[in-house]
Formats: C-alpha cells, sequence, structure tokens
C-alpha cells in the first residue's frame, strides 16, 4: 500500500508542468505556443527569460529528486526507487495536466539520477555544459549526456534494474530528440544564448 501511494505521489509530483504554470502566472503567456512550443527548462528558458527558465530548470531536476528522496525514507528496496524514478520522468513527459503532453524528460531525468548515481549524474553534467559551452547546442548536450548515461552506469553500478532505467531513458531521451536530431544534421537547430 506504502508503494503503491508513492507510485501515486511520484505521479503527480512529476507531471506539474512548472513550464506552463509559471509562464501563465509571471508572463500571462503559455510556453508552448512559442519558440520550440516545447514546455521543458530550455523552451521556458528562451520564451520566459533566464530567470523563470531557471526556476523552471530547477523545479524540473527536484520532480526527480524529492520523491525518491521522500520514498528512500520508508525502507524500500532500492528496485522500488527505480521504479519510482521512471514513474517521475513519464509523468514529467505524459503530465495529465497537460493533456498527457511534456517536456523531454532530461531535467527531470537529472533529478532521478543525482538521487540514484550521483557521481556519474555530475560527471555527466560537467560533460552536458562542456557540451553546451562550446557548441551551443543544448540538444547535443542532453543527446551526449543521455547516450553516455548507460554506459557510465554499467561500468559504475552493478545494479541490474538501474542499468536498464539507465537504457530506458537514454533511447526515450534520444527519441524525443528526433526533430532536433533532424535540425542538428541539416544545422538550423537554434544555438543556445547564454
Amino acid at each position: 500500500m506504502t508503494f503503491f501511494c508513492l507510485i501515486i505521489l511520484s505521479y503527480f509530483f512529476g507531471a506539474i508542468p512548472s513550464g506552463v504554470w509559471i509562464g501563465k502566472i509571471f508572463k500571462n503567456i503559455d510556453v508552448r505556443d512559442y519558440g520550440s512550443k516545447n514546455s521543458g527548462a530550455t523552451n521556458s528558458y528562451r520564451v520566459l527569460g533566464a530567470k523563470l527558465g531557471i526556476a523552471v530548470l530547477i523545479i524540473d531536476v527536484l520532480k526527480g529528486f524529492i520523491p525518491l528522496y521522500i520514498a528512500s525514507k520508508f525502507n524500500l528496496k532500492y528496485n522500488d526507487l527505480v521504479i519510482l524514478g521512471l514513474v517521475a520522468i513519464l509523468a514529467h513527459t505524459f503530465s495529465c495536466f497537460i493533456s498527457f503532453k511534456g517536456g523531454k524528460g532530461v531535467a527531470t531525468s537529472l533529478g532521478v539520477f543525482l538521487f540514484l548515481a550521483p557521481v556519474i549524474t555530475l560527471i555527466l553534467l560537467v560533460i552536458f555544459i562542456l557540451v553546451v559551452y562550446f557548441t551551443k547546442y543544448i540538444s547535443l548536450g542532453s543527446i551526449t549526456a543521455a547516450f553516455l548515461l548507460p554506459i557510465f552506469t554499467f561500468f559504475t553500478h552493478r545494479d541490474t534494474y538501474l542499468f536498464t532505467l539507465s537504457v530506458v531513458i537514454a533511447i526515450f531521451v534520444i527519441y524525443r530528440h528526433k526533430t532536433n536530431i533532424s535540425r542538428l544534421l541539416s544545422g538550423t537547430e537554434n544555438k543556445f544564448k547564454f
């Protein structure tokens, strides 16, 4: 019963459409009507500005981290935490609050893996920042980090559930960036302005 309640908590916490709500509260606009039409942190940054965009990013990361932190207080198995992490990520991407649509799952995945595997997550975060800094493409940084996630997980953790989650999330995040990949290959992808 406890695990079921935590699944519900993880879903509704992960489903909070922070970009959409912050845009409507502070700017009276829907970020999905502008830019890439995505509700995630990157488009929110471009549409709402740096301060609100960073706020969206932080909230999206916490959507993955906080449910696992709360769940860790209930003496659950590590495998159960992995499942709850997956629920939070899927909830972000398929939010019940915005017609089961959402962001691409990068920031919430960061929050989940920051809790489950903090060392490799911080390493991947540094790699992400370097890729974005030198190329100015957030999508390329996200794709690179997603691709490396299961590789790093395989060599640093011997947990089958965590490795499986890392593979699923890598495939999922890269797939969600399929239009970005097309634009990167054609040279039409938007560069990120710091």
